[in-house]
């Protein structure tokens, strides 16, 4: 069993320094886990961590999807050598669409959601009991066994201070078979430590510097717990919009190296970061006044579909000059301290081969189909997209101004998070969450339309939990009533009535084949693109935007085949993209 004191950790009695590394099972294809798992080994760690996304397992209520997947992750581990953690929320952040908090639920309790609500807590301890036995099952201990430690919560220091909801969390996961260490982890302030732990249980700090002040704060509060950063942030996340991150190998290495010298376990977040494959991308937001300049026009910021962190280990999971570094100091960690740095097994770690990449060329987009919206629902005022089942995708809303109206202006109200408004089948204006748009007027009788994109909802802050959609269209100051609208879910493809022949077009599908004699990696790249969403057979990429600093989506070599492969685009902006570009490099940046 794992034991710890103020000193360190010990496994069956024997020291073990914790050197572990964040890899999310869902921002990888399963065919790609042991090349990652087995390029964290070669890198050094002994160990590798991860969230589980609470949404992704239950998209809707009571519908559990993928489960297994946890479970064939840490078997994978196991068959590599490397110890785990598994950090299973309910709240996760990890720039994760609603931080991993399911839409329909978070919808329903607002602002008691993380909070000892008893609704809020029933959803929680029904998703446990499907989700933790596959934990359970694989703790240390147990036959093929690698499960250290389970996580409580995720940095709620820094969200609230309800201690009866830690307490509840920390109780159920040992109540449904938890025996490992339980640990919490929050920010090194006094006021997160303070809200953020659980008596009892291990306490762990996050962040990207400074590990000596980091650790100091800890054992102000839990003089009695080990050093543990349980996130290493040596990279960062990206926004549409924004800057690419990155930060220098040989900074990120030094603090590594101060992390173990203060006699520190360590979680690189990341040591692979992937990809925010589908609608699943987060998004921040920062309240005005703001300067950064992250924060381009909009105070709404959602992270783009890759999730490359500027991690060791890049998106398609190749080494970086930071891997390279930290692989030289754990190296020399492991000589000075052989006893603490080892592995589950004695094999020696190495670097698996790179995967096939395929060669630039370009595929020409010569089918089209209209979008199949859902059967229109009827309602006084514009229905919200979880109201109408919708966790993300389009909603086509439509109202008609009341007879013998003037000409006046159009206000759309609330809107999360693009759309483009039309009257009367004119020409389209764009509107974006949190930008000022060009008037629109309309009259009496005129048909009003609004095609609205949901993207990420906000991962971080007092903003978790919001809803998509609309709330209300004024005509100057009346309220518009007696909406239609109209449902699309884009995950997975919507299936049109009829392709035809023909040249791409804004608001429609279009796609095209790529033949291949073999599969292989490769950058999917929408030249003279807006911004919108790419399908390679059938499976949802992500979005793409042409604000940057993304400028190709990584497609993983397991999602093509040989002979033909289809490429299907949804391009929402004014453009009529009519090819997609296979590029040899992501371009992040570029």
């Amino acid at each position: 069993m794992l034991t710890y004191d103020s000193t360190g950790f010990r496994l069956d009695g024997r020291p073990l320094r914790i050197l572990s590394g964040a890899v999310h099972y869902f921002r990888s294809r399963p065919e790609q886990w042991p090349a990652r798992l087995a390029a964290v080994r070669a890198m050094g760690l002994n160990t590798v961590e991860t969230y589980v996304p609470w949404n992704l397992h239950e998209p809707a209520p009571g519908r559990r999807e993928r489960l297994g997947e946890l479970g064939a992750f840490l078997d994978e581990a196991h068959r590599q050598g490397l110890w785990t953690i598994v950090r299973p929320g309910p709240y996760i952040c990890a720039e994760w669409d609603n931080g991993g908090l399911p839409g329909w639920l978070t919808a329903r309790v607002g602002r008691r959601a993380r909070t000892s609500d008893p609704a809020y807590l029933a959803a929680v301890d029904a998703h446990f009991d499907a989700l933790l036995p596959q934990v359970v099952d694989r703790q240390w201990g147990r036959p093929g066994g690698t499960v250290l430690m389970v996580q409580v919560e995720n940095e709620y220091g820094a969200h609230g201070s309800d201690a009866a909801y830690l307490a509840h969390l920390a109780r159920g996961l040992r109540e449904r078979g938890v025996t490992v260490p339980l640990f919490t982890s929050d920010g090194p302030e006094d006021h997160m430590l303070a809200a953020g732990t659980v008596p009892g249980v291990l306490a762990t700090v996050n962040f990207g510097s400074d590990p000596e002040g980091a650790f100091a704060a800890l054992r102000r509060h839990r003089p009695e717990d080990p050093p543990f950063c349980m996130e290493y942030w040596n990279g960062w996340f990206d926004h549409w919009g924004g800057p690419h991150h990155t930060r220098d190998a040989a900074d990120a290495a030094d603090t590594l190296r101060r992390i173990l010298a203060a006699g520190g376990s360590v979680n690189l977040y990341t040591a692979h970061g992937g990809t925010n494959f589908g609608t699943t991308a987060g998004a921040n937001h920062a309240d005005p006044p703001f300067n950064s300049t992250d924060w381009t026009h909009s105070p709404y910021q959602p992270t783009t579909t890759s999730y490359d962190y500027d991690a060791p280990l890049d998106e398609r999971g190749l080494p970086t000059a930071k891997f390279d570094a930290f692989r030289q100091v754990l190296a020399d960690f492991a000589a000075e301290h052989p006893d603490e740095a080892r592995y589950l097994d004695g094999r020696t770690p190495e670097l698996p081969p790179p995967a096939p990449l395929l060669d630039a060329r370009e595929v020409t987009l010569d089918e089209c189909a209209e979008l199949p919206f859902g059967p229109a629902v009827a309602s006084p005022v514009p229905p919200l997209f979880e109201e109408l089942g919708l966790e993300h995708g389009l909603v086509r809303y439509t109202a008609t101004v009341p007879a013998l109206s003037p000409e006046l202006p159009l206000t759309v109200e609330g809107l999360r998070d693009r759309a483009t408004l039309r009257v009367d089948g004119g020409p389209a204006t764009a509107l974006e969450r949190g930008v000022a748009a060009e008037p629109v007027t309309a009259g009496g009788g005129a048909r009003v339309r609004l095609l609205v994109e949901s993207l990420g909802r906000v991962n971080y802050g007092p903003r978790v939990g919001e809803t998509k959609g609309i709330t209300g269209v004024r005509h100057e100051r009346q309220y518009l009533h007696g909406w239609q609208a109209e449902p699309l879910r884009l995950d997975p493809l919507p299936d049109p009535a009829a392709w035809a022949p023909g040249t791409p077009a804004p608001e429609a599908l279009a796609r095209g084949t790529l033949h291949l004699d073999a599969p292989g990696d490769t950058f999917l790249a929408v030249p003279g693109g807006h911004h919108g969403y790419l399908w390679v057979n059938g499976f949802l990429l992500g979005r793409y935007d042409a604000r940057g600093p993304q400028t190709a989506l990584y497609c993983p070599g397991p999602l093509l085949r040989p002979g033909p492969n289809t490429l299907t685009l949804l391009e929402l902006g004014p453009a009529a993209p009519t090819r997609i570009v296979l590029r040899e490099a992501p371009g992040i940046g570029g």
